[in-house]
């Protein structure tokens, strides 16, 4: 699996570029900024993005999403509880941030045990982690877990937003994340990686 990380945007984001080695399908997650910059980082590795994946509908996560919509045609993947953010800039937060920036309506919505498949190697399998958003996902493929603005090292997505939840979070994390193998590794929407194990271990929400 090629896999690429990009620190876009403002607020430090982190968009993954990842695509099968085999037939060179990819996608892209979590494009919050710098589209143009994310399809030169696809061009240069030989990457065709398929697919626009949101692990949430806040706008340091969706931003570039209409920019690699209209050059590559991909669908915008999103969780159905979280659909509506990608048009509206009061629940997507752009709003609070000086803009009404918006993304193209989603394409396909994603629900919980749904499945990615990107070429022939890389299979993403979706698990429902509302908390930070009520549409909050996270993407586990092999060895690996994209876990968004759900888990992050040493720490938790925020619940003092609109639609958040401490306590949906919480339970999420605990019910969901923590019964998977200790040696997974996270890839979180901020911030440095980590694993299901040194999370469960080290975290001071838990």
């Amino acid at each position: 699996m090629f896999l690429k990380t990009l620190l876009v945007g403002p607020l430090g984001t982190n968009c993954y570029l990842l695509g099968c080695r085999e037939t060179k399908e990819g996608a892209v997650i979590d494009p919050g900024a710098e589209g143009e910059r994310i399809l030169a980082a696809a061009q240069e590795a030989g990457i065709k993005i398929a697919y626009i994946i949101n692990t949430h509908g806040h706008i340091d996560h969706i931003g570039a999403n209409g920019t690699i919509k209209e050059a590559t045609g991909a669908p915008v993947l999103i969780h159905k509880d979280d659909a509506p953010y990608l048009t509206e800039p009061g629940r997507n937060l752009s709003l609070f941030m000086g803009s009404r920036d918006k993304s193209p309506e989603a394409d396909r919505f994603l629900k919980e045990g749904d499945t990615i498949n990107i070429g022939r190697t890389i299979t993403l399998t979706v698990i429902h982690t509302p908390g930070h958003t009520p549409g909050g996902i996270c993407l586990k493929g092999e060895g690996l877990i994209f876990t968004g603005d759900t888990l992050f090292a040493g720490s938790i997505g925020r619940t003092d937003l609109p639609g958040g939840s401490y306590n949906q979070l919480i339970n999420a994390i605990k019910e969901k994340l923590f019964v998977l193998d200790d040696d997974l590794k996270i890839y979180p929407g901020h911030g440095p990686s980590s694993t299901i194990g040194a999370e469960r271990v080290d975290n001071p929400f838990f």
